[in-house]
This record gives structure tokens, sequence and C-alpha cells, in this order.
């Protein structure tokens, strides 16, 4: 029987990012050295979820598939040595989610070839993925331009003794991002004690649910910056940036195996102060009026740079004329100042993306081929629309390390639609 050369699937133009609704086109091309014979030459199409309880789990608890289409394009008969070549042709459906791969699950997209040989000789099998980018327009999700609040009084004790309260609020400019954005967050600290806090911290972080018979609830902190703390009876001021690196959408429309939620985490190490702001990660950004502030509301000012001003640092703004804050009372306000960016590194330096973000068996990037991120899921670089432009930073956007453990919370977070009411209520109650 003939010897396989070469036996390989290429995609039309190279390309390997689709969308749903799209076809996908391609070659199968063989080379063989002598005649083989075969029963059929098929192609197969598929998309399919799986998922497990189980790390990195070869075997799925449960599967969910989205298309599977098979194209026989060669019946019965023999290869000449030579090179031979059958174009194959695919329509992806129109509701397909976005590819994904995490510890616990993924959803893939595949094409595979098969040369079916006669009796008691080896059957040739190809195989070649390809990625699905479903866009989440943020501007189809509702109150998305709106701030997000939220706000927790806590009482403040010391060896069982009580000295008093401390408020924490937080906001920031939006609800909904895309891929190179900048959050901006406004943190106000009310601290009527006579205890100093702990140090604030401020972190972007990524919630994915297994929906298993137990289901699966991995926390992964994408982003954190760190602020010191406020002194006894003061009220402090502290305004921060994150970058959003390249993340897979809140929204994995058609797939009901995985959930993906965002939210930023505001805490106080002492005491004990918690406050959450849910938000949406898309891939089409939200569309602004030219003359809305970055940070609106009471108390918050104007925005501290214009999209596409160069040089924005994830840190600390400068200080600005004292004005009126969140809290009430019309207490002088101390700018808290930050020690740590997740996004920097120690000296403030660029850091570069690491090759171990790629997933085994990638070498270099290649130009015409997307980086597929492990550890987020992502397919970088995630292609975002719309009429604002992400603000340019001097620090490249670093992506988190792979994926380490999981937890089972026992409040997890609220998902962004549970907390719009809630929210919203409570922006009002603070006007």
């Amino acid at each position: 029987m003939g010897k396989l050369q070469e036996f390989d699937i290429t995609f039309a133009n190279n390309k390997v990012v689709y969308g749903p609704g799209e076809s996908i086109s391609g070659t199968v091309k063989i080379r063989t050295g002598n005649a083989l014979h075969y029963k059929a030459i098929k192609v197969n199409c598929q998309g399919s979820c799986g998922i497990s309880n189980k790390l990195n789990e070869a075997a799925w608890t449960l599967e969910e598939q989205y298309f599977n289409s098979t194209l026989s394009v060669a019946d019965k008969g023999t290869l000449a040595a030579g090179e031979h070549s059958f174009p194959f042709q695919f329509l992806i459906p129109a509701a397909v989610p976005t590819s994904f791969e995490g510890p616990f699950g993924k959803i893939i997209y595949r094409v595979r070839v098969a040369i079916d040989t006669p009796r008691f000789s080896k059957d040739h099998k190809a195989l070649r993925p390809f990625y699905l980018l479903n866009r989440l327009n943020l501007n189809d999700v509702p109150a998305i331009e709106n701030p997000s609040y939220a706000v927790i009084t806590k009482k403040f004790s010391y060896l069982l003794v009580k000295t008093g309260t401390l408020m924490l609020k937080a906001r920031s400019d939006l609800r909904g991002y895309v891929p190179g954005q900048v959050i901006k967050l406004a943190t106000e600290i009310h601290n009527k004690s006579g205890r100093d806090t702990g140090c604030v911290l401020a972190s972007l972080i990524q919630k994915v649910t297994y929906k298993t018979k137990r289901p699966v609830v991995d926390l992964r902190t994408i982003a954190e910056v760190e602020g010191a703390g406020v002194k006894a009876g003061k009220h402090a001021e502290w305004r921060e940036q994150i970058i959003v690196p390249p993340l897979p959408q809140s929204v994995l429309s058609g797939c009901s195996l995985i959930d993906i939620d965002y939210f930023i985490q505001v805490s106080l190490k002492s005491p004990d102060a918690i406050v959450t702001l849910p938000i949406c990660i898309g891939n089409i950004a939200v569309n602004l009026s030219p003359s809305r502030p970055m940070l609106s509301g009471p108390g918050h000012r104007g925005a501290t740079a214009a999209p596409g001003a160069a040089g924005v640092m994830p840190s600390a703004p400068p200080v600005e004329e004292p004005e009126e804050g969140l809290c009430a009372g019309g207490l002088a306000s101390e700018e808290i100042p930050t020690k740590s960016h997740s996004q920097q590194d120690p000296f403030g330096q660029p850091v570069t993306m690491s090759p171990s973000a790629l997933p085994p068996g990638h070498g270099r990037p290649d130009a015409s081929a997307p980086q597929f991120c492990v550890s987020t899921g992502a397919t970088i670089p995630f292609f975002t629309e719309g009429n604002v432009i992400p603000i340019p930073t001097s620090c490249s956007l670093i992506l988190p390390p792979e994926y380490s453990s999981c937890d089972y919370p026992h409040e997890p977070p609220p998902t962004y639609e549970e907390s719009c009411s809630s929210v919203d209520s409570s922006f009002n109650s603070g006007q």
C-alpha cells in the first residue's frame, strides 16, 4: 500500500477565526509515494462543548453538540502516486457560542478528514482546529453605559471593643468594557473609628461556572491593585485604573454548560469589608457621547484622560482640587496612594507576554493565526468595534498565570443581570 508523504488540511486564505453563519472552506492535500487504495475520503466539521468536575479531565461528564456535518469528497478508488487536492465547504450555524478553553471544560471547533482504507490496511486521519467568535455587542446590554456602584457599612471592632463604623463605597465608570479598554475605578472610605484601616485592594475577577451535577465554580483574579490604608477619623478617596486584558466575553450565547461572569471586588483587610461591582466583557464597545465624563455622578470629577491619550499608566491619577465626595458631611478628602499594581513590574517597566500563555504544541506566534490563551480562554487579539478607542498605555497587557486551583465560594457574587436592579436602587439612594 502507498505511503503518505503529506496529509494536511488548509483553510482558504489561512483564515482560522470565523463567525456564526459564515462558510468555512478549504482543501485536503494528500501526497503519496505509491498508489493508495481507499474506500472513501470523508471530511467532517464539528462544534461541541464538554465539561467535567475533574481538573483537565480528558473524558467529559457532560457534552453538547452544536453541529456535526460530514462530506464525502471521494468514493472508492485509488490515489495514484503524486499530489491530490480535495476542496470542501461547510456552513456554520447562526447560533453557536464563542470558542473557550478552561481547566474543567472546552468549547471547540475542528475539521477532520479520514481516508477509509480496505480491510487490514491502516486508516489515515488528520485534524485542524478553528475558532468561533460570536461577538457580544455591549450596546445591547441594558443600562450598560451607567456606572456600577456599591456601598457597605461595617462596625469597626478591636479586641472585641467597638470603636466606630466604616463606610466603603466603590464605583466604576461603566458596566461594560472590551479588551484593551481601561476600567476607571473610584473608591471612598469614610473611617469613623479610632483605628487605622488595613490596605485596600481592587481586583478584576473572572468567575466561570461549569454546570455539572455538582457545579464547579472557578474563581480567579485577572488583575489587582493595592492601595494604602486610611487613618482613624479620616475620609479618603482612591482612584485607580485596571486594563482589561484579552478575555472571553461574559455571555457564551448558545452554550448551556458554561457561564462566564466578571466583577470588580474592592476590599479592606481590616475591618473585613467587601463590595462587588458586576461588569460585562464584550467585543463591541459602548457608544458614549463625547461630552460624557468618564466617572459620572455626585462627587465624581471629569475624565482624567481622553480616549487616545498617550502614556496613561495603570496607577493613581494626579491629585486634583478637593471637592465634595460621595460620603456625606463635606469632610476634606485625602488621596490614597497606590502601593502595587499587578499590571506593572516592580519598577514600573513594561512586561512582555510570556510564551507560556500559548497552549502546548505551539511555538512562536504565526502571523496568519491567532494566539490562544489557555489561562483566560480567550482568542487573541480580540477584535473590537465601536467609536470608543481603547486608551493606549505604556505598559504591555499582561496575561495572568494559568489556572491553578478551583474553589467553591460560599456566597458567589451575583451575575450582571441579577445585580442590575439592586445596583440601580443603591445608585439612586446614593444620589
